[in-house]
């Protein structure tokens, strides 16, 4: 499984991004996708996630502002970004998992004035 993560980008307080995810490869088995993210000095924290029937969860602190979801090809899990703070300031990876959990490469939200 190979993911490509992309959206990332440099944004003032209370904006908006939509990160995209696509995953190639052997993905019968996936059953669930997410987005974690990895602030400087921090560890890798888990963002939201959804199941393949749809479930989602999502961490206290972005619930409400973020909005994950998979495209009509079941392929593509997006992250939709609302209301930025500066302490949404990450790298932000997806995931997939299977047997075991596959990550993309990050992709990078700066959220700054």
């Amino acid at each position: 499984v190979q993911l490509q993560a992309s959206g990332g980008g440099l944004v003032q307080p209370g904006g908006s991004l939509k990160l995209s995810c696509v995953a190639s490869g052997t993905l019968f088995c996936i059953n669930v996708m997410g987005w974690y993210r990895q602030a400087p000095g921090k560890q890798r924290t888990l963002v939201a996630g959804i199941t393949s029937d749809g479930s989602t969860n999502y961490a206290g602190s972005v619930e409400g502002r973020f909005t994950i979801s998979r495209g009509n090809a079941e392929n593509t899990v997006y992250l939709q970004v609302n209301d930025l703070k500066a302490e949404d300031t990450a790298v932000y990876y997806c995931c997939a998992v299977d047997t075991y959990t596959h990550w993309g490469q990050g992709t990078q939200v700066t959220v700054s004035s």
